[in-house]
């Protein structure tokens, strides 16, 4: 599916999560701070999550937690893990359908200026590490992902779409990471030969 905008528009977003997660490789997701900082980070590794699978947050009702899932497309959904980890995910599908797109990895081109020691291939590699990376916290959650907010999905480069096309950029497609549940599930994305990758496999 192609864009003609921007920015990536909810409409864009409002399909199964198994079809956009693929899609959302190349993109750029983009971080604005209150003091007109930006940071931008081409998305390198997602996961999805769907109705009736047994891994994603809303599979067995609606919570307080969950139920920015349940509504519509282009919304941010930041929960914690561990107690420690926060992780951005993206609200797909129609409303009413509960679905996102877990970010798993972003490759930065400059280091944030609170990351100065750290490998700029590495910094944002993990869905922890590009939460901390982007200082992205539940404050962020159910937010619209669109300029003007702290957080925007900007479409893929035309020269990143020509590589795809020249067969010089591929995708790998497996499982998910971490799971105890629906594990087997191949809805697992990220970018061939990729450092900024969590971990291939």
């Amino acid at each position: 599916m192609t864009i003609d905008s921007s920015f990536i528009q909810p409409e864009w977003l409002s399909r199964s999560s198994l079809e956009v997660a693929p899609d959302l490789l190349g993109c750029t997701l983009v971080r604005q701070f209150d003091d007109g900082l930006t940071l931008r980070g081409m998305i390198v590794e997602t996961e999805a999550y769907t109705v009736g699978d047994p891994a994603c947050h809303a599979y067995r009702r609606q919570t307080n937690r969950n139920r920015i899932m349940f509504g519509a497309a282009g919304m941010s959904y930041v929960y914690l893990i561990y107690g420690i980890y926060h992780c951005l995910n993206v609200v797909t599908d129609r409303d009413g359908v509960p679905s996102a797109v877990l970010i798993r990895a972003l490759q930065l081109d400059t280091l944030p200026p609170w990351c100065i020691d750290e490998k700029l291939a590495r910094v944002a590699a993990g869905p922890g590490k590009l939460c901390r990376a982007f200082k992205i916290d539940l404050t962020l959650t159910a937010q619209p992902f669109q300029p003007g907010q702290p957080l925007w999905l900007e479409p893929r480069s035309s020269r990143f779409q020509e590589q795809i096309e020249q067969d010089s950029i591929g995708f790998v497609q497996t499982t998910r990471i971490g799971l105890t549940q629906g594990a087997d599930s191949p809805w697992r994305w990220y970018v061939k030969n990729c450092a900024a990758v969590s971990k291939k496999g």
